[in-house]
């Protein structure tokens, strides 16, 4: 594993044009659970399966029980940024680190202070009004309680994350692809890499500094170049910006 760290630390030092591509496994070590780990939210027991709850037909047809389980279980508002979050941001503010592309809605990179982050799967933080269209913060829905109601029209609130059924932005597909095919070093970090259209991203990098960081294998491991399994969080403190 030394010799691992010490080959991405000679890769971080030598470029100043890296990008990230993480997964839940980044905020897993802040609190936040994942989906798919033994502990997951898949492996816990409600009502219906997490999939159907986060639906776009569970959501406009099952609203209440979609907040009942939204506001338990999606509003972790006091989990904190951790270590990989933290280099990250140092990266990106001495000019090494280019974007941060993220499957997380948890807005913990912007939290420790990266600027340029690329959420393909939007964020609890932004929610708005399907009515007028006016903004929410995450503190406002969770504290709701039920279906959250605009203040001003009444209208339902929707929280501007994707959902099972839905489409990513094009917008921000477009961005991480143009930032990944320019990468001189790639990490991806916290991701089994089986959610599609997300994990295909990797396909659009052209360059010989593929980094895979999780803790378990994956079925990309053969593709990488450089392959670490440990916590993201203990390996990203070990780098040197």
């Amino acid at each position: 594993m030394a010799n691992e760290i010490e080959t991405l630390k000679q890769w971080v030092k030598d470029s100043d044009n890296i990008v990230f591509f993480g997964g839940a496994g980044v905020s897993t070590e802040s609190g936040i659970p994942d989906f798919r780990s033994v502990d997951g939210l898949y492996n816990q027991k409600y009502d219906y399966p997490p999939e159907t709850i986060l639906s776009h037909t569970f959501y406009v047809t099952r609203p209440d029980e979609f907040y009942r389980f939204y506001q338990d279980k999606m509003l972790e508002l006091d989990a904190q940024p951790n270590a990989a979050h933290l280099k990250l941001a140092e990266l990106e503010k001495a000019g090494k680190l280019k974007a941060v592309i993220t499957q997380n809605i948890d807005g913990l990179h912007q939290a420790a202070g990266s600027k340029n982050v690329l959420e393909l799967h939007g964020s609890v933080h932004r929610n708005y009004c399907e009515n007028c269209g006016k903004m929410f913060d995450a503190q406002y829905v969770k504290d709701c309680g039920g279906v959250p109601r605009c203040d001003e029209c009444g209208g339902s609130i929707k929280p501007d994350v994707v959902l099972y059924e839905e489409g990513l932005d094009t917008g921000t597909i477009e961005a991480a692809i143009s930032f990944i095919r320019q990468a001189d070093v790639l990490i991806v970090g916290g991701t089994s890499l089986v959610v599609y259209p997300a994990a295909g991203l990797i396909d659009y990098y052209n360059g010989n500094k593929l980094v895979l960081v999780n803790k378990s294998a994956t079925g990309m491991d053969r593709r990488a170049n450089l392959v670490i399994q440990d916590s993201i969080g203990k390996v990203f403190s070990q780098l040197e910006v």
